[in-house]
């Protein structure tokens, strides 16, 4: 289906953008010690600096590094250490068996762990190369963007990037879809953040929103140097012979994604691994399981035994050998003492104990279980398929199936001890439904939230088997009344399909629901084919505010720089009405007020403040 085209509007009064401004004092250390990077825009071969290739590398090892990286790997392990040594020994005379005995369990264990350690960085290396090779629109000159890969770009490079895609390197936004140059950014691969950040281009960039207005344009821009703060920046754009200073509200990172925005143009300021993403990455760790761990404390244990038994074996064998030839007299006459090697010579007696140590050693080696780091590590591999191939942990929405990217801590998963948070967003999958609302001191929806099911549970199960008929039913109701509606699953005969009217605070459920339609910064998304409205908010509360309003009558369709428009249910004819609202100002949500607040003028002129919160602020 084709999409229909985004009606342009200017949002830039509705937002604040105090946050991220750059202060006088930070400008004036551009060009100092941290702040000397240059970017020609629309010109990378006019820098003198060569700065980082937009190439990058996830993977553990290298080609080079593999082998000693690997090895290095295998003997933190205490067993292999003793095996190792063992191995080496057994190429003397003290062995007690044959060198390929020992060396070959040896070499097939180290073999097999390298092996597994190889094949996972190589499927690092295929997720590299798959992000490398990602294509996005580039200007190459006489105002033409041709399709690139990421491992291409270059700083000062212009860019397009289309909604739903990610940004190739750190850009300095120049303009948008939209305007006023706002655009919404989603950054949780960043931060683990789903709600939408608002961006906004500087004004003297707005005008440039075709892919010909970019054919002569020239700026030059001086930044900071690369570092790890996700929340800074700082730097000033030279154009047409001025000055104007750049700040976070301008940044646009590697790696966060565009939303509810058609496109944007950028200019690639970092790239590669000096971009803010890789400066507060850290190399593959070297990780460890508690499992192994404790396995290394087990053979440790083991070894101590070992080398006690051996060194009081030694001990008893340097005596016996030392008194088997006394005054001619032969003791032990079967290992003719009076004419033997060194390692059972009574005459040096300490030397043979010392080297019966040795054999021992190696001789009693069958305590240190060498087969059970095969064992755990061809459990840990089998693991990994389960885990690629479980059907359950298939998330369908966005076609993402479980991944092991790596083995070593396959036993760790689910001995989780304390989780500290800062809200319930970052333990859910912060997805919101309108399932019950309470107008005028009367609950409204039959649904089951997730805290009367967890209340159940913890009472008892006749609760909750009353609670599984009754969502049956409302279930086989929804079926009947119509479709299902994404973040709507509210069912109440009582207020649908415009019924409210009849009910006895009819006057306060029209407010109730005015409200929902009016207080938000959604941005109404209508295909111009077939007239059907999606909305884009900043976060999936508000859409479903937007949505319960919609679906119950109140339907928001369109905003302007100073009006709200939608579709009301008018209660005395019956029938859908338009209705403009007036936006006079909107005072945002933050963590401080606990509600957001819209002030309007409705068609009558008369002044309305609309609040929506946390109960205890708002009531």
């Amino acid at each position: 289906m084709a999409r229909g085209r985004r009606r342009k509007h200017h949002f830039s009064r509705i937002y604040a953008f105090a946050r991220g401004k750059a202060s006088n004092e930070e400008q004036s250390l551009i060009g100092g010690p941290g702040f000397s990077r240059v970017v020609f825009c629309n010109d990378p071969e006019g820098s003198v600096v060569k700065y980082q290739g937009n190439y990058v590398r996830t993977t553990k090892y290298t080609l080079i590094t593999f082998l000693p990286k690997s090895l290095f790997e295998q003997f933190r392990r205490v067993a292999n250490i003793y095996f190792l040594l063992c191995a080496i020994l057994s190429f003397t005379p003290v062995s007690p068996y044959s060198a390929v005995s020992n060396v070959l369990p040896l070499v097939i264990v180290i073999l097999a762990t390298m092996g597994k350690e190889g094949i996972e960085d190589w499927r690092r290396k295929k997720q590299d190369i798959e992000v490398n090779n990602r294509k996005v629109k580039v200007h190459t000159g006489e105002g033409i963007f041709d399709d690139t890969k990421w491992r291409n770009l270059r700083v000062g490079d212009i860019v397009k990037v289309e909604k739903d895609e990610f940004f190739p390197a750190d850009l300095v936004l120049l303009s948008s879809s939209y305007e006023d140059a706002i655009c919404y950014v989603e950054t949780m691969n960043l931060d683990g953040e789903t709600n939408l950040k608002l961006k906004q281009a500087l004004d003297i960039t707005t005008s440039f929103q075709e892919d010909s207005s970019f054919q002569n344009f020239r700026g030059l821009i001086k930044c900071e140097d690369p570092n790890a703060n996700l929340y800074s920046f700082v730097g000033t754009m030279e154009f047409e012979g001025e000055n104007y200073p750049l700040s976070p509200q301008q940044l646009l990172l590697r790696d966060s994604r565009l939303r509810n925005t058609d496109y944007i143009y950028g200019v690639v300021i970092f790239t590669g691994h000096d971009t803010k993403v890789f400066q507060n990455s850290t190399p593959p760790a070297s990780k460890r399981s508690n499992v192994e761990k404790r396995m290394d404390k087990i053979v440790y244990l083991l070894f101590l035994v070992l080398v006690l038994l051996s060194f009081i074996g030694s001990i008893f064998f340097g005596i016996w050998t030392k008194e088997d030839l006394v005054n001619g007299r032969m003791k032990r006459w079967y290992l003719r003492p009076d004419d033997t090697t060194i390692y059972y010579n009574p005459k040096k007696a300490a030397i043979a104990a010392i080297l019966h140590f040795l054999t021992a050693l190696m001789l009693y080696g069958y305590l240190i279980p060498i087969s059970l780091y095969v064992s755990i590590e061809i459990v840990k591999v089998l693991q990994s398929v389960f885990i690629n191939h479980d059907t359950q942990m298939y998330y369908e929405e966005a076609d993402k199936p479980a991944t092991a990217r790596t083995s070593n801590l396959n036993e760790e998963l689910g001995q989780v001890n304390t989780i500290l948070s800062d809200k319930t967003g970052t333990l859910t999958c912060n997805s919101m439904e309108f399932i019950k609302c309470s107008i005028a001191g009367t609950a409204y929806g039959h649904g089951i939230t997730e805290v009367e099911w967890a209340m159940a549970r913890r009472k008892g199960s006749g609760l909750v088997s009353e609670l599984k008929e009754e969502q049956s039913r409302i279930e086989e109701m929804s079926d009947e009344n119509k479709i299902s509606v994404k973040g709507f699953n509210f069912a109440d005969e009582r207020i649908v399909n415009g019924k409210w009217v009849n009910e006895p605070r009819a006057d306060v459920i029209q407010k109730f629901l005015r409200l929902l339609a009016i207080c938000h910064t959604a941005i109404p998304d209508m295909d111009e084919e077939t007239g059907k409205v999606n909305y884009e908010a900043e976060s999936p509360d508000e859409a479903a505010f937007v949505i319960a309003a919609r679906e119950l009558g109140f339907e928001f369709y369109e905003r302007t720089q100073t009006s709200i428009s939608i579709h009301e249910l008018d209660p005395v004819s019956g029938r859908r009405v338009d209705r403009v609202y007036e936006l006079l100002n909107i005072l945002e949500f933050s963590s401080a007020r606990k509600r957001m607040s819209v002030i309007v003028r409705n068609e009558e002129g008369k002044l309305l403040l609309l609040s929506k919160g946390a109960d205890r602020y708002v009531t």
